[in-house]
């Protein structure tokens, strides 16, 4: 497996074969989110080098992510507000409506912007060390990097409701059972976990990831009929890659793996 690395003062980025890896350095934060950090993220994933086929995001240091840099904020106004907000979505759409998929590894604090963070993310891991919280509603501000569209479709309006009124943080094992994460490991094993699934995306057929990345998501919001057009759309195209008729006929000669109970 080769690596390659790109460093800067917010982020790293290092490449583990077809899986690129990014890293949060900002450890003395808590990885907290800059205007900086941002762009550099939006940056990165419009930039990743073109052998990249999924990605993986972590923090470095105790800590995924524990939000926005307030220090940031205390002198906008709400023209600047508003402008800062929409970079957020612009950097966050980038992850989720990129070229790969991307897997969060969730340690530490996933907390405000770094919960919306994780949201942006197709697939989370969380280690027992981490937990989730909102906590602008006690600061007095409201989300703006996106999670009050993302975050109510993972766990529902009730519950995200919940978390900025009150201030309610979800341990590791809640935070799981109500969906911010998919996967839970033990403490200090969110990489190894995030890299392996990583790494079994990148060994998808990339119209497959393509789909499940763009449409999947289009198709929910749509009505039934939309989406099942939509759907048919998709499953053409997809089906109709070569790679996609290779995999098939490896399948029906007897070559590919059955699927089977782990």
């Amino acid at each position: 497996m080769t690596s390659q690395q790109t460093t800067g003062d917010h982020l790293r980025l290092e490449m583990r074969g077809a899986v690129a890896v990014i890293h949060l350095t900002r450890p003395a934060k808590r990885n907290a989110l800059n205007d900086a950090l941002i762009a550099l993220l939006r940056n990165m994933f419009e930039q990743l080098p073109p052998e990249a086929r999924a990605a993986v995001i972590a923090g470095e240091g105790e800590h995924f992510c524990a939000g926005l840099d307030l220090s940031e904020l205390k002198d906008r106004d709400s023209s600047q507000g508003l402008h800062h907000s929409r970079m957020w979505h612009s950097a966050l759409e980038r992850v989720q409506f990129g070229p790969v998929p991307v897997v969060a590894a969730l340690h530490g604090a996933v907390v405000g912007g770094g919960l919306e963070l994780a949201s942006a993310c197709h697939i989370r891991v969380a280690d027992e060390s981490a937990f989730f919280a909102l906590p602008e509603g006690s600061r007095g501000i409201f989300v703006g990097g996106g999670g009050s569209v993302r975050i109510p479709k993972l766990i529902g309006v009730a519950r995200m409701t919940d978390m900025m009124l009150t201030g309610r943080v979800y341990n590791a094992q809640d935070g799981e059972r109500i969906g911010l994460a998919q996967y839970l490991v033990p403490a200090g094993q969110a990489f190894d976990k995030a890299f392996e699934l990583a790494s079994r995306i990148a060994g998808n057929a990339p119209m497959t990831n393509y789909a499940l990345m763009h449409a999947l998501p289009r198709i929910a919001e749509q009505s039934a009929d939309h989406g099942l057009f939509s759907e048919s759309m998709m499953a053409a195209i997809a089906q109709s890659a070569p790679e996609a008729k290779e995999r098939v006929r490896a399948f029906l000669e007897g070559k590919a793996a059955k699927v089977k109970k782990d």
